[in-house]
């Protein structure tokens, strides 16, 4: 999104409001220099696909590369021109094989520099699994392994991700610290949608 909202955007957030419930609006400060994903040229936003489980607790993962014990909420790009709600429904379905129905619009966040410009947008919907086997169906997601938390685990995962310690990352293009502190956010977004 690199920046303000497009019309057309706005205006599907709102209907995305409409028909699963008006989201947390939050806006957040992200250092100045943190590159990954906000400065990838291959996305536009992403969204966070926060998956309830037949079982009712939460899909999370991580990543080959990442700092260990890092698992976070999956999220995915949303590309240019693509729809918020399409780019939900592709990234949960190559990030996990599973079915999904989209239960409620969680948090729609804004993401901006110390200096005011908004340069980032993360959108978190509540799924419900359907059925699917779970399993990366993109091997360049690189995903290591996936594990089920209780909503009430979401506030200690973001301290998790938080308190990451800095080290620089070709990964990430950034530290690994910004990056942490960056992902904490829909965390603490998401459980208080959920509380």
């Amino acid at each position: 999104m690199a920046g303000e909202l497009t019309e057309a955007m706005r205006r599907e957030v709102d209907d995305l409001a409409r028909r699963f419930g008006e989201p947390l609006r939050i806006d957040a400060t992200i250092p100045d220099g943190f590159g990954d994903p906000i400065r990838r040229p291959d996305r536009v936003g992403e969204v966070c696909m926060v998956i309830r489980r037949p079982n009712g607790r939460l899909l999370v993962s991580t990543k080959t590369f990442y700092p260990p014990g890092a698992y976070r909420l999956p999220t995915g790009g949303i590309d240019a021109g693509e729809r918020i709600e399409t780019a939900l429904l592709r990234e949960a379905h190559e990030e996990t094989g599973l079915t999904i129905a989209v239960q409620r619009f969680l948090a729609a966040i804004s993401y901006r520099t110390a200096r005011g410009e908004t340069v980032f947008h993360t959108f978190a919907f509540l799924l419900d699994e359907l059925g699917g086997a779970l399993g990366s169906l993109d091997p360049h997601e690189e995903i290591l392994d996936h594990r089920e938390v209780r909503a009430s685990e979401l506030s200690a995962l973001a301290d998790r991700l938080d308190a990451l310690a800095s080290a620089r990352s070709d990964e990430i293009v950034g530290d690994w610290a910004d990056w942490g502190r960056f992902r904490a956010v829909v965390h603490r977004a998401v459980a208080k949608a959920l509380a």
